[in-house]
């Protein structure tokens, strides 16, 4: 088998279909790379939202602590009147 010269039409055929090889080689590659990043994507937004309910139920949680700070103050400020009232 001989290798064609270039001015051959048959020799620019078969580098065409080596450089087309190589284009599809290199395109699904890149697919490939990108439906990756597109996954990760997915899993951080599916972690986002999880992070963001979770922070949504400890905030909701988390309001009667200064109302309940404040009653226990006070019913102290109240107990302390009536103890020296009593004197």
């Amino acid at each position: 088998m001989t290798i064609p010269t270039p001015s051959d039409p048959a020799a620019v055929a078969v580098e065409l279909e080596r450089l087309r090889g190589s284009v599809e080689t290199g395109l699904a590659r890149v697919d490939g790379s990108l439906a990756l990043l597109v996954q990760r994507g997915d899993q951080t937004d599916r972690q986002i939202s999880d992070h963001e309910k979770r922070l949504d139920t400890l905030e909701r949680k988390q309001w009667p602590l200064p109302s309940l700070a404040a009653l226990v103050g006070v019913i102290g400020l109240i107990l302390t009147l009536w103890q020296m009232s009593q004197k």
